[in-house]
């Protein structure tokens, strides 16, 4: 069934080429930033840290906190996610010595117990740091994931992130490329079709391919 999802969304929308980011280290910032929060307020504090130079680990170290949270103001709880963005530099510092290259290194299953134990960083942001700045063959479930297979009544709306990620990565190859593009995709159809009160089920491209598979059943 994945795969057929992953099929027919590819075919309508192509590559999302998601995460935007220059660098690994502004993919990890942004998947800091972005919770509780949309995008464009993400790029616009993303873009205040880089104009002021303090787009690496050793500016973010640097910086003191009240310093820079003013800068991430428009990513919203700024205050709460400067303190993460100094403890994520600070781990990254303490267990791999401030190399990205190194923490990227780390074995998948090790690697995120690391970050699932660094302040404020939680299951959606550790996998997407994976999948999206490491290349980590992790799926990340968000709120866009939950609420279409919910709808499809695939998953449980008591299902927990773990059962959900764990039914992706057994109905999929392990393959970071592959998660990456299927994520992004779901972001997209969460977006502009399956939305929280006002879904628009008739034109989404899954709902299409559910009837059609319903259908031919018959």
């Amino acid at each position: 069934m994945f795969q057929q999802y992953f099929a027919t969304l590819f075919r309508t929308y192509g590559p999302q080429k998601w995460w935007p980011g220059r660098t690994r280290f502004e993919v990890i910032v942004g998947a800091i930033l972005t919770q509780n929060t949309n995008w464009t307020n993400v790029e616009r504090a993303i873009g205040a840290l880089r104009r002021n130079d303090f787009l690496s680990p050793a500016a973010i170290a640097r910086i003191p906190a009240d310093k820079l949270a003013p800068l991430i103001r428009s990513s919203g709880y700024f205050r709460q996610k400067a303190r993460k963005l100094k403890a994520f530099v600070a781990f990254l510092q303490s267990q791999h010595d401030g190399s990205l290259r190194k923490m990227f290194a780390t074995p998948t299953p090790v690697l995120r117990e690391q970050l699932l134990a660094v302040q404020g960083v939680g299951p959606e942001t550790a996998d997407s740091i994976l999948l999206y700045a490491g290349n980590h063959p992790v799926f990340v479930v968000d709120a866009y994931t939950r609420r279409i297979l919910e709808r499809h009544e695939i998953v449980h709306r008591k299902a927990t992130y773990e059962e959900i990620r764990a039914l992706f990565e057994k109905s999929l190859p392990l393959d970071h490329t592959l998660f990456n593009e299927f994520h992004a995709l779901i972001v997209h159809v969460g977006k502009h079709f399956c939305r929280p009160k006002t879904p628009v089920c008739s034109a989404c491209p899954l709902q299409c391919f559910l009837t059609h598979l319903v259908e031919g059943s018959r």
